[in-house]
């Protein structure tokens, strides 16, 4: 058999086409030690990455070094994916880094990656199935831990902006061993029971480990299967989680959940006052059109016909007339309506038929567990406020 003689290209050449034509060096994850890092100028990064028993030289284009947020160094452990290849000139063999982590965080963002995928082919984060936010609801339940900021943030928003709507808290673990369990139990409860018109499930900000329970596929599919909306509030401004892809709405923070979840009554009251003055004005527009349209009725003609046109004008007055105030009669008893409810909705004619808030330094005090012997509070009346000191409690 003839020996094969080749050049030193035509060998590498075939070895490139040989490496890769392996799909399985197409897209692969490299767990290795930083050494010998530089930085071109033209901002490509040049690698090694090493562990106890090899080498392998790696390279990151500028377009993938870009996204990177946090900086390469020597003796630094990590995970890089991208795909194997064959540089031709040299005959070495490199990887060509597409994304990089730091070790430690990359197995959890693999796994990340790899539910989302599978959950997004599935259709759990298609628009469509997404249901509509209630724009004036009763109650707004919450899923969250009550030992954070983030319940006293949602609490705050919603007392100030709309304080006619009752809070629901489940408290839940948020982190670490159960949590996700807890939210799945708290998310299938609310539905059990229909407790609420809208559902924040969320908590403040943290690590990737912090946060992981919201990548959890049991929660994913608790929100997705759930009959009440969802709000997602992971505090996390810039990364999403996949509660976040499920949920209906996804909030970047607690408090803007609460800002999403329930209108602002000031904004309701400047309504329904422009809702009136636009009612004024187009009873004073009405009655100039019809002036004018009467104006232009008068005949320039003989003293037969001004009679019977002036008599058609009184007539076609008189109808306008009683138009007018059948429409105006309707638009105010709307108008009346609409104020009655609100007033009804209002905390001071809560207070007018008798009753009194209780409140502390905490804010409105729910519960007689929350007093003790001796303990100073504020009592809210309909005409003013006192201090009063607890003598005694009683339990229903």
């Amino acid at each position: 058999m003839e020996p094969i003689i080749a050049t030193v290209s035509q060998l590498n050449s075939y070895m490139k086409r040989l490496v890769e034509s392996q799909p399985v060096l197409g897209d692969i994850w490299i767990k290795g030690e930083i050494s010998n890092f530089k930085e071109h100028y033209s901002g490509h990064l040049y690698i090694t990455l090493k562990d106890d028993g090899g080498v392998l030289k790696a390279v990151m284009f500028k377009s993938a070094a870009m996204s990177l947020t946090f900086r390469p160094e020597d003796g630094m452990r990590v995970l890089a994916r991208g795909r194997i290849g064959v540089y031709e000139q040299s005959g070495a063999y490199q990887l060509y880094i597409n994304e990089m982590t730091p070790d430690g965080v990359g197995e959890l963002y693999i796994a990340y990656e790899k539910l989302k995928k599978r959950l997004a082919e599935e259709g759990l984060f298609d628009e469509a199935k997404k249901k509509p936010i209630p724009k004036y609801p009763e109650r707004v339940g919450v899923v969250t831990a009550t030992t954070g900021a983030a319940v006293r943030d949602i609490i705050n928003v919603i007392t100030r902006r709309y304080p006619y709507c009752e809070i629901i808290i489940y408290p839940s673990l948020v982190q670490g061993a159960g949590a996700k369990e807890n939210i799945v139990e708290a998310i299938e409860y609310f539905n059990a029971h229909k407790l609420c018109d809208t559902l924040i499930v969320g908590r403040g900000g943290g690590s990737i480990e912090d946060l992981w329970a919201f990548n959890e596929e049991e929660v994913a599919r608790a929100i997705y299967a759930s009959e009440i909306p969802i709000i997602s509030a992971v505090g996390h401004e810039t990364d999403f989680t996949i509660a976040d892809f499920v949920a209906d709405l996804r909030a970047p923070t607690p408090s803007a959940a609460a800002e999403i979840a329930v209108p602002s009554q000031t904004e309701l009251y400047a309504a329904i006052s422009g809702m009136a003055g636009r009612l004024s004005a187009a009873e004073v527009n009405y009655i100039k059109r019809l002036r004018l349209t009467l104006d232009r009725l008068k005949p320039k003609s003989p003293q037969s016909m001004i009679d019977d046109m002036r008599q058609k004008c009184d007539n076609l007055l008189q109808q306008a007339e009683k138009s007018f105030k059948l429409t105006a009669a309707e638009k105010r008893k709307i108008m009346s309506g609409l104020c009655a409810k609100l007033d009804a909705m209002s905390p001071l004619a809560v207070l007018k038929r008798g009753y009194s808030i209780a409140e502390d330094e905490k804010g409105v005090i729910k519960s007689v567990s929350d007093l003790h012997n001796g303990k100073i509070f504020k009592l809210t009346l309909s005409d003013g406020s006192c201090k009063c000191e607890v003598k005694e409690q009683e339990n229903v």
